[in-house]
Parts: C-alpha cells; structure tokens; sequence
C-alpha cells in the first residue's frame, strides 16, 4: 500500500542543446578554509570558560537573593518586638 509505484519504463532526461552564449558564466570556486586544531581549541576552551562564567553568575544571583529574604525576615522578626 505505501510502496512507490514505478513506470514500467523510464523516459530519458530530454537532451540540452546550449550554444556558449546560453550558458551561465562559469564560477569560481570558493577559497577554502582552512582551520587549524589551535584555533578549535581556543574555541572550544572560550565556551567553557564563559559557560562556567554564566553558572557562577547564577548561583551567585540565587544565593544572593536567598541572603536577602533571610535578611528581610530577621528585620522584620526585629521591628515586630
């Protein structure tokens, strides 16, 4: 039921017949790029460092804003006596 069904038989792709003034100018090809293990390294070390940078910026937000409503209720315990 799901199988694809093939003609019996295939028709040839029709055949082109450019002259030089129909064809696209030719393109040159890219310049390669070269990359060397060094630069990967320093990208990949680069990652690290600002990953670990964002995760001790987070737990540094988190504790902080813990050590504020700490803060906030022994202030508060305090004016209540």
């Amino acid at each position: 039921m799901f199988l694809p069904k093939y003609p019996d038989s295939p028709t040839p792709p029709p055949a082109h017949t450019h002259t030089m003034a129909d064809q696209a100018p030719a393109r040159r090809p890219a310049p390669q790029i070269s990359v060397s293990t060094g630069a990967v390294a320093v990208v990949l070390v680069g990652g690290v460092v600002l990953t670990a940078l964002l995760a001790v910026v987070a737990v540094t937000a988190v504790s902080v804003a813990v050590a504020a409503v700490v803060l906030r209720s022994l202030l508060r315990d305090q004016h209540r006596r």
